[in-house]
């Protein structure tokens, strides 16, 4: 038999073409197979989604603590003793330096920023009012403080930006005020001032 022979009866071998198309068909299966393999639930993971997010914020390194309140419709509040009430969230509570320094890695590291975030993750029709309070003075000085209101639904909007000044410990200020109708519209932007760390009973 001649070389060219040889060639020939090994490419028609039917086990070698059986092996290859079985090795064909798995190939595929397998490739199928990933395709529709759905991924694992992931849990302990939170939404963040939000309506309106309000950052109220003061000079980096400042070491006094200014804290946000607010409250909303059916007399919901939140404050820095009640983080959480209805669909209003506050998601951090910055006490100028005294929650700023961390020990990473032996080395300590301080985070100059002051700010405090407040959102609201639904559209419940009333009003809300935020406030900021000078709670706790340092340095005996007037602290200037920015209050940035933001609807970030269906796109990211700002429906307030301002500085106030607070003169010295205990001063009180309403910074906006805004009410939502039925249909989750914002309406009547405002600063007529109503005191919050008086009514709520601490």
């Amino acid at each position: 038999m001649s070389l060219f022979q040889r060639k020939s009866n090994f490419d028609i071998d039917p086990f070698t073409d059986l092996l290859f198309n079985v090795l064909l068909t798995f190939t595929f299966l397998f490739l199928i197979a990933l395709l529709l393999l759905n991924p694992p639930a992931k849990s302990g993971i939170i939404d963040p989604k939000a309506e309106f997010i309000i950052t109220v914020s003061w000079p980096d390194g400042d070491p006094n603590d200014i804290d946000v309140w607010a409250t909303g419709p059916e007399g919901t509040k939140v404050w820095y003793k009640k983080a959480q009430d209805g669909l209003m969230h506050l998601d951090r509570d910055d006490r100028g330096l005294a929650n700023d320094t961390q020990v990473v890695n032996g080395k300590e590291i301080i985070n100059p920023l002051n700010q405090e975030v407040l959102t609201i993750r639904g559209r419940p029709s009333g009003e809300f009012v935020i406030n900021v309070h000078y709670f706790k003075s340092e340095t005996k000085k007037k602290v200037p403080v920015t209050v940035y209101l933001a609807e970030v639904n269906p796109v990211m909007k700002v429906l307030y930006y301002q500085t106030t000044v607070l003169a010295e410990e205990g001063d009180e200020k309403t910074v906006v005020r805004f009410s939502l109708t039925a249909a989750g519209q914002v309406t009547n932007i405002n600063q007529l001032q109503k005191s919050l760390v008086k009514a709520i009973d601490k």
